[in-house]
């Protein structure tokens, strides 16, 4: 999706969405630092973070904020290219970056919270809440909208979403645009990402809660914590110190398209620091908002790992031992991701203002750092010359899932990619069948079977490989 990160090859589709390719660099080596006094006092651990960070910067222009803690304590806390590239302002801890669908943690809480009120319990059905409510609802839980397994249609699938979502709305015209699509599936039956489900649970706090869904959050969560860098992001309103969104239109940086943003809303309208998601991550290990009790059910995954607004993945070798609570997102010109580590009390934060940003890549490499695990610094891709010729044995459809499909074409000498609803953009080869991504640590390699014919194509992105069949 374009405006909110799903898991899996939907990433794909809000890594592609933008475009790709840089002759200028807007963010290249600007760094600025607020050096907290309880920073590592590890020098080599430090210069393992900046050298990486350094790469980063150099491959895929990263520009944003990461944090990495342990026991509350930031071990490095530091920003990296600008803020406001027109008049290059540093990014800093401090900086506020949209956070995408990270807000679906705090509209889970708010739903917990509300739990513990006896406002509303997370088995009732949905449609005690919502009027009108379709037939097809009656079925649906508020504990299927927080753990994607309503069935509901995302709105943000619609092809339709990239073509309306700068066009301001109510939350009645939002809700109007999928009350009446069938189930997907049975309710609690599969899981399947959907920003739907978390649009309506706004709606449902408001209305079990008596106040505006951003007003909950202030007055349950953020002054409670004191998160004073921490609220609904409105277009009109004057914030001192926020991020600019950036993407890509074939090699220039632009600023990124523009978002109504009641749009995301509790699905991923929020902006915060770095530094105040360590508070709210602090607080997660306490009672301060929920009892242990309710905590333990907010954090048990019910399908595909997925909890109240948290990803869970097991301890595995690809964890580093280590079970990681986590959530990324993605909204137009920005990329985020938070890594929790709860038996080492660890921590990685990281708010990027550029939408093609290898945030949920980043934000696991300095875990690697800290635990000192195997990683790869981000390389610099190197253009091979190769004959445009033999572009034409790569166009066609290739199918990582039903509805997520990337067409590939050739306009002149250039190699096009385009998912599902999303942008065309140019790929680059280093080899006759290896292409990257500029700006974007993420490579297309095409497979061939033993006639020379391509029949499929893998993607190679934050450590994982995505194989797409070709179907045309």
């Amino acid at each position: 999706m374009h405006a909110m990160t799903r898991p899996a090859i939907v990433t794909l589709s809000l890594i592609l969405a933008i475009g790709a390719g840089a002759s200028t660099r807007l963010f290249e080596q600007q760094t600025a630092t607020r050096p907290a006094s309880n920073a590592s006092s590890d020098p080599s651990l430090n210069a393992k973070i900046e050298e990486y960070m350094q790469a980063q910067v150099r491959a895929s222009n990263f520009s944003g904020s990461i944090l990495v803690a342990r026991n509350g304590t930031a071990i490095v806390s530091k920003g990296y290219g600008y803020a406001n590239a027109e008049w290059q302002i540093p990014n800093t801890p401090d900086t506020k970056f949209r956070l995408g669908s990270i807000t679906k943690q705090f509209t889970s809480m708010l739903v917990m919270r509300l739990q513990e009120q006896g406002k509303l319990k997370v088995q009732d059905p949905i449609c005690n809440y919502l009027a009108p409510c379709p037939d097809a609802w009656k079925p649906v839980t508020l504990h299927h909208l927080l753990t994607h397994t309503s069935g509901i249609p995302s709105y943000t699938d619609s092809p339709a979403y990239l073509k309306t979502m700068m066009v301001p709305k109510t939350l009645e015209d939002m809700v109007a645009g999928f009350r009446d699509l069938p189930l997907e599936f049975e309710p609690g039956s599969k899981f399947k990402y959907d920003n739907s489900g978390y649009f309506l649970l706004g709606q449902i706090i408001e209305k079990t809660s008596g106040k505006k869904y951003e007003d909950a959050l202030k007055s349950e969560i953020f002054d409670p914590l004191g998160m004073k860098d921490t609220g609904y992001d409105h277009h009109a309103t004057i914030l001192p110190r926020r991020a600019t969104g950036y993407g890509r239109d074939g090699s220039t940086t632009i600023n990124a398209p523009y978002l109504d943003m009641l749009q995301p809303y509790a699905a991923g309208a929020l902006y915060s620091t770095v530094q105040d998601l360590l508070i709210w991550d602090q607080a997660l290990y306490t009672d301060r908002l929920l009892p242990g009790t309710a905590r333990t059910v907010m954090f048990t995954p019910f399908k595909d790992g997925y909890a109240y607004g948290w990803s869970i993945r097991p301890a595995s070798p690809a964890t580093f031992g280590h079970t990681l609570v986590e959530h990324a997102g993605g909204i137009n010109g920005f990329a985020t991701m938070i890594v929790r580590v709860p038996d080492e009390r660890v921590t990685s934060i990281v708010l990027a203002n550029f939408q093609t940003a290898p945030s949920i890549r980043v934000a696991h490499d300095l875990l690697a750092i800290l635990f000192g695990e195997k990683y790869t610094l981000p390389a610099e891709h190197t253009l091979a010359t190769v004959d445009p010729a033999i572009y034409g044995a790569y166009i066609g459809k290739y199918a990582f899932a039903p509805a997520f499909v990337l067409t590939v074409t050739r306009e002149g000498n250039r190699l096009m990619t385009q998912l599902t609803g999303q942008q065309k953009i140019e790929i680059f080869p280093e080899s006759e069948t290896q292409f990257f991504l500029r700006d974007v640590e993420a490579q297309i390699t095409f497979i061939k079977d033993a006639t020379g014919k391509v029949v499929e194509l893998v993607l190679h992105q934050n450590g994982r490989d995505q194989r797409a069949q070709k179907v045309e």
